[in-house]
């Protein structure tokens, strides 16, 4: 196998029981001459330093995930969004060795259009800040404290965007209230979610 990166074997050698799956996964990715890296702790692979697809593992199944999938042209229906909140990545999802050997072929057909895509220079177009619902509670602090709504806005828009479904998703105002509170010391820091 070509360009293997030495750093993102241990994935691929651990014993779980998507091991031969990610294997075959990796032979495949490899074959189109994508680089591989180590990124979130999973091989990412790349052309030119742009991402393009990652293989990632779950309890029931194991996928690609491809970073623009949204804009490639699924002919065959196979890319799953993994959430209504999830806007340009779309994943393909596999649960035995068999369904990827079968779909080999497509599987390649999909990461050279995904190559396309970047060499392209195309962008998924992102929904704003602004077009997020903000929970009332967090609306009620930032209008009380303006010291607030300055950090927030100086956030980049992904981590705004993380916050602000963070906050929107317990039903309880009570449970949103406390994600709000424990997350200002983060905000004032800059800082994401998940930094």
């Amino acid at each position: 196998m070509n360009n293997m990166n030495p750093k993102v074997d241990f994935y691929f050698d651990k014993d779980n029981k998507w091991q031969e799956e990610t294997k075959k996964l990796r032979s495949i990715i490899l074959d189109c001459g994508l680089t591989e890296e180590l990124k979130w702790g999973c091989p990412c692979y790349t052309f030119e330093k742009s991402n393009i697809v990652l293989i990632h593992v779950f309890k029931e199944y194991c996928a690609l995930l491809f970073f623009k999938g949204a804009l490639l042209n699924d002919a065959k229906g196979i890319l799953i969004q993994q959430t209504e909140n999830v806007q340009a990545a779309r994943q393909i999802r596999f649960t035995n060795i068999k369904e990827i050997v079968k779909q080999e072929r497509i599987l390649k057909t999909y990461i050279y259009e995904a190559i396309e895509v970047e060499k392209a220079g195309l962008k998924v177009k992102l929904k704003k800040v602004a077009e997020y619902k903000v929970p009332e509670e967090f609306q009620t602090k930032l209008n009380k404290n303006t010291a607030l709504k300055t950090a927030f806005k100086a956030l980049t828009p992904g981590r705004q965007r993380a916050y602000l479904l963070y906050f929107a998703a317990p039903k309880q105002s009570k449970t949103r209230e406390a994600r709000i509170e424990k997350s200002i010391p983060q905000i004032f820091d800059g800082k994401g979610l998940n930094d």
